[in-house]
């Protein structure tokens, strides 16, 4: 027996009760815990309607290390590298924002070189960190070209990090009085070359991904978020930044010598897939305005101010320092009993939060826009499991 459907019109309002030929069930399904998309070892539980999704649960703690808890039994110095085991790709960022906060509680002033070279370092890796992203948000879309661009010129800024820092990935650069190294001679004729040769490669960059008609159907639209709801989740960064919030503390709360510097913070309308892709392109861009401001600008002195053995102790207190990395807001929270090592630390990571919108984008859209969806959050999943 046929089904005595003769227009469109009727199909499309067929019943959809149990016994109809066209009903639908929901189901669950696992995306991960080992998933391409999720930049991390992270799992999602979706309640799925054929293709559509209905609801997602993020299941977290795959990678946990407790390394809250390992801050607990190492002194301050000690606990420099933790930070960069989180967002290994904000790493001198996460540094300094565990060496501002034993630094206020200590009541360490800093030179202007040190204040110097610790934000010339956190643009570039906002800028190394944005390339990654950039890199690997085309492929999750399917297109394999822009990670091999991404990686290409990433890798300069790269070789930069490891002739100065010693490292290339996990960097505890910058230490509680100062930085671990002086500048390597090469520094300032390397990254004007890098100012020199990367500039161009935007418009390249442009003309292959962002005005692909594909990648604007796919972005366009798609995972919207507004600004009510993205205060109200506690996201930051590119995030909000995206939703239509003026929200950065390199602006609001000044640090380092960003008080000194000219730039502008890139706002989205729409908070959509799209706002959050062209923010971060703009981000570099202008990063690469602050980095030629200081470039030529960085003062004389010592790159430290204390001895390296010498031991520190915080007064008793609560502590709180925060600043804006690649991601968003990363705050340091310290809690002393006056000791070597810290009675409690606690990081506010901009992870976690932002991980959390997908639960409000994601509803109501197709499963391949989750997968736009969550590679335009930048999520670093080690910076969740704390």
């Amino acid at each position: 027996m046929g089904l005595g459907i003769s227009t469109l019109e009727k199909r499309i309002h067929l019943s959809k009760e149990t016994g109809s030929p066209l009903s639908t069930q929901e189901y669950f399904v696992n995306m991960g815990p080992q998933h391409p998309s999720t930049h991390g070892v992270l799992r999602l539980v979706l309640k799925l309607d054929g293709e559509t999704v209905k609801e997602v649960i993020p299941v977290l703690g795959y990678i946990h290390r407790g390394i809250e808890k390992i801050a607990e039994h190492q002194t301050y110095r000690q606990s420099v590298h933790l930070g960069d085991r989180l967002d290994y790709l904000s790493a001198f960022t996460y540094n300094w924002a565990f060496s501002m906060a034993v630094e206020k509680a200590a009541g360490i002033e800093l030179n202007d070189r040190i204040q110097t070279i610790r934000t010339l370092f956190a643009e570039l890796q906002r800028i190394q960190s944005h390339l990654l992203w950039w890199g690997v948000f085309g492929m999750d879309l399917g297109a394999f070209t822009p990670f091999l661009y991404g990686f290409r010129d990433r890798e300069m800024l790269t070789d930069i990090f490891e002739e100065t820092a010693g490292a290339r990935l996990t960097m505890n650069y910058i230490q509680p009085g100062g930085l671990m190294y002086d500048l390597h001679p090469n520094f300032v004729k390397k990254v004007k070359n890098f100012l020199k040769y990367f500039k161009p490669k935007l418009k390249e960059y442009d003309a292959l991904l962002s005005g692909n008609i594909i990648l604007q159907q796919r972005l366009r639209k798609v995972g919207i978020l507004p600004a009510e709801q993205a205060l109200s989740l506690g996201a930051t960064g590119p995030v909000l930044r995206a939703s239509g919030v003026s929200y950065d503390l390199r602006k609001q709360e000044p640090y380092g010598v960003y008080p000194q510097l000219k730039f502008e913070v890139p706002i989205g309308k729409t908070g959509d897939c799209w706002d959050r892709y062209w923010i971060r392109l703009e981000e570099i861009r202008e990063s690469l305005h602050l980095v030629e401001q200081l470039i030529d600008h960085i003062p004389e002195g010592k790159f430290m101010l204390m001895k390296p053995a010498v031991k520190i102790k915080i007064p008793e207190g609560s502590y709180y320092t925060r600043l804006e990395t690649a991601r968003g807001v990363l705050g340091v929270f310290i809690v002393s009993d006056g000791k070597e090592v810290p009675y409690r630390m606690h990081f506010r990571t901009p992870n976690f939060n932002n991980l959390w919108s997908v639960t409000a984008m994601a509803p109501g859209g197709r499963l391949a826009d989750l997968v736009a969806i969550l590679s335009s959050l930048d999520i670093v999943v080690p910076d969740i499991d704390r």
